[in-house]
């Protein structure tokens, strides 16, 4: 009997999934999917790895956790895939903190600790650990795995992982954490894979997505990165306004008489791409538009992106190479030509046929950075660990 893991990323408002088989070394996808509970009617869809259809299905209400979904999931799998045996649920939580460095075994304090670092991720904290009370309830024998965006982080160390604000606050766990790191480690994987001299070398990796944040690598390893305490930090989002005057924050309050709720509000759900724009956070949406704000709102995020690009090779010494990844990074051409145009002087070019084509490799002959584009793929990674666990070590 084989064993499988269900990988759970929990998003904004739909939750991806992924059923692996992790008998053999590398975890093989079985079938992947989405459960969106935020339609009028409640929907589960799965598809095979091809992305062809499995199964659809859809409900009228779903209750408060989302359990009927969850249910849903599961008899799905032990319909379709009964002779294999369900060894965990993985799930991505996006903030650990400090006291988790990687993959741990959810247990009730685990999830009460984690729980009570929601104020420093309140948009995401929440909804990635909502399915793991869900599956608690229907499923109380299932082991969940928790799997930490934060983790490939851990090693930050000062100046990089330090705010220049009074150090007893440090001893209470202000500093910067850093987040995407699922993707970041499963991209320089993948670039280790793929480009093995450019593993050693200095790189940065943009994960630009509705979420979007780069990270410097060495030998691998992350050394600094854009966010910070909180998934609010860095380059310009979605609908967050990444770095941004303090100051901004008090004169909202003061002057303008908005709440510290109304603030946050404004900061995670209103700003970024959406704010400048005024009409959209989808960067396609923008890209397609020709009013003059959507593309000023375009103009900012390869502005910010480029800056905060010159930011990292600050911190590595200089750059070799460049990965685009995530939903932008991968699919906006555009976006990637744009943003190696501002970083010319660094010795960036892009060939615009490679760039056209997102090939591999994009960057020009005369350039003296590789420029790679790298899809992302969290399940994966989140399937690694889980398995890794479940036998009993940790992924280096």
């Amino acid at each position: 009997m084989s064993d499988t893991v269900l990988v759970l990323n929990s998003g904004s408002s739909s939750i991806k999934f992924g059923l692996f088989d992790v008998s053999a070394a590398e975890p093989a996808l079985l079938c992947k999917g989405l459960l969106d509970e935020h339609e009028a009617r409640p929907r589960l869809v799965v598809k095979d790895p091809a992305g062809e259809d499995l199964f659809e299905t859809q409900r009228e209400a779903v209750d408060a956790e989302g359990g009927h979904l969850f249910a849903d999931v599961l008899a799905f799998i032990e319909d379709r895939f009964g002779e294999r045996s369900l060894r965990a649920v993985g799930h991505r939580i996006v903030h650990g903190g400090s006291d988790y460095s990687g993959p741990v075994v959810l247990t009730g304090d685990i999830t009460a600790k984690l729980e009570a670092l929601t104020p420093l991720a309140p948009l995401h904290q929440p909804r990635c650990l909502a399915p793991v009370r869900s599956l608690a309830a229907i499923r109380p024998e299932l082991t969940q795995i928790a799997c930490f965006d934060t983790a490939f982080h851990h090693g930050l160390a000062p100046p990089a992982s330090r705010f220049a604000i009074p150090r007893c606050f440090e001893a209470r766990g202000v500093r910067r954490y850093g987040f995407h790191g699922l993707s970041f480690e499963y991209v320089a994987g993948r670039l280790a894979e793929i480009a093995p001299e450019l593993a050693a070398r200095r790189t940065i990796i943009a994960h630009l997505g509705n979420g979007a944040s780069l990270c410097a690598l060495r030998d691998g390893r992350s050394i600094d990165t854009t966010m910070g305490l909180t998934p609010l930090d860095g380059l310009v989002m979605g609908t967050r306004c990444g770095t941004i005057d303090p100051g901004v924050l008090l004169y909202l309050q003061r002057h303008e008489n908005m709440s510290v709720e109304e603030v946050q509000h404004l900061l995670y759900h209103e700003s970024g791409l959406l704010g400048v724009s005024g009409t959209s956070a989808d960067m396609r949406t923008l890209l397609a538009s020709g009013e003059a704000a959507a593309r000023e709102a375009v103009d900012l995020f390869t502005f910010r992106a480029a800056q905060q690009v010159a930011m990292m090779a600050t911190t590595l010494g200089g750059l070799d190479c460049l990965v685009f990844t995530g939903g932008i990074g991968e699919h906006a051409k555009e976006i990637r030509g744009a943003i190696g145009e501002r970083l010319g002087w660094m010795g960036v070019r892009i060939d615009a046929a490679s760039n056209d084509a997102a090939r591999e490799r994009i960057n020009g002959s005369d350039s003296t950075v590789d420029v790679v584009v790298i899809p992302t793929n969290e399940e994966m990674m989140i399937a690694r660990h889980c398995a890794a666990l479940i036998r009993g070590r940790r992924l280096s």
